[in-house]
């Protein structure tokens, strides 16, 4: 459950020539964090981040790598090759940190946001969480995880200080 304040033409990709699988992570154009409210049930806080990871994962062209095979010969689907940073941040950081996204966004800085708002666990079907969303205001969505994709330098001054979750 996503709400992605960037348009499809802004969402930042791979290209084929980028995906090195021998580098280090820290060699990529792009970096993935994922930022998660640190007073959070564990299991509420693993749920939103697999909420923003699977919006991510589908809309990022090439964060995933190639799909493995173990010496038995079972395949295992290919993982972020690039990896993702998680990281955790009181609820007013984080929403302090999603309005820094936002305008980073409307900046036109190459950053891709998907969010997880408090109604996509307080719902239970899904049409009423879209009902829920369409009436609440960006600037007051109650957010429990971001995950934030973009130029490296850029995401990291977007969440500096943060610590890993």
């Amino acid at each position: 459950m996503n709400s992605n304040t960037a348009s499809a033409a802004s969402v930042p990709a791979y290209s084929p020539d980028e995906i090195v699988t021998g580098e280090s992570t820290r060699a990529s154009r792009l970096k993935w964090v994922i930022v998660v409210d640190s007073d959070l049930p564990a299991g509420r806080a693993a749920n939103a981040v697999a909420c923003v990871a699977a919006a991510t994962g589908s809309v990022v062209a090439g964060l995933q790598g190639p799909d493995a095979v173990d010496a038995d010969g079972v395949a295992h689907p290919g993982l972020a090759w690039a990896g993702c940073t998680v990281l955790g941040a009181s609820a007013e950081r984080l929403a302090n940190t999603r309005a820094k996204v936002v305008q980073s966004i409307a900046e036109d800085s190459g950053v891709w946001l998907a969010d997880m708002p408090l109604a996509g666990q307080t719902t239970r079907v899904y049409d009423e969480y879209l009902s829920e969303l369409a009436m609440t205001p960006g600037a007051g969505l109650e957010c429990l995880a971001l995950s934030i994709v973009g130029p490296r330098a850029t995401v990291d001054s977007l969440v500096k200080k943060l610590r890993l979750l």
